[in-house]
């Protein structure tokens, strides 16, 4: 079984683990270490129980909440998947649109045009008697 001196709050440990499970070991110690740290710049130097003690509940808080999270995502994943089958079941009729293009009658046109022709010799006479 192996034996791994870890560090944690600047103090030495010696740890045995299970062959293969070194990495998980020095990872948690790591974290453990951190909140450690943490604690011992904030408020110095403590005994040892009471610094891990700290240090453990500093980690099981930030583990709590992430669980929370973990929870409210998978009830939001579950709701979604059910969304999801209720949708894939269901058929889409195609929905017909009718499009109308707007026409305009020759006789609209007309009298547009002459009503323009109009107003443009009305306007040209007006400018004829300004002038003189």
């Amino acid at each position: 079984m192996p034996e791994l001196s870890i560090e944690i709050g600047g103090r030495t440990f010696q740890v045995a683990c299970q062959e293969g499970e070194e990495h998980f070991l020095k990872s948690a110690a790591g974290l453990l270490n951190n909140e450690a740290s943490t604690l011992v710049e904030q408020i110095g130097r403590m005994p040892e129980a009471r610094m891990l003690l700290m240090a453990g509940l500093m980690l099981a808080d930030r583990t709590a909440a992430f669980e929370d999270r973990a929870k409210s995502a998978e009830a939001k994943v579950k709701e979604q998947a059910g969304q999801i089958a209720a949708l894939s079941g269901a058929t889409a009729e195609p929905v017909q649109v009718r499009v109308e293009v707007p026409v305009i009658p020759d006789a609209v046109t007309e009298g547009m045009s002459e009503i323009a022709a109009r107003a443009e010799a009305l306007a040209t006479l007006a400018e004829e008697k300004t002038a003189t």
